[in-house]
């Protein structure tokens, strides 16, 4: 009968060594994950909250300008458009 100790020693070294691939291997995902992700980020168009408080209050003083104009158009439209009689 074989002794089954060389195959247990032989056994152990291969567990072991995947134990330490698979931890490698799992670190290095990790850190390709985290520069695919930064990298990622970087390709966005962002802006930083300083830049889009700057844009939110231009937006609203153009909504705020249109709406002038826009009262300013029915007031010159009234006097353009002939006032219609009830004799069509």
């Amino acid at each position: 009968m074989l002794d089954p100790k060389p195959f247990d020693d032989i056994a152990q070294r291969v567990a072991e060594g995947l134990q330490t691939g698979l931890k490698t291997v799992q670190e290095d995902r990790r850190r390709n994950r985290g520069r695919s992700l930064a990298a990622g980020v970087s390709r966005l168009d962002l802006v930083n909250r300083e830049e889009f408080g700057v844009q939110t209050g231009m937006f609203l003083r153009t909504g705020d300008r249109v709406s002038r104009l826009e009262a300013q158009v029915m007031e010159l439209e009234r006097f353009v458009t002939p006032a219609r009689t009830g004799t069509d």
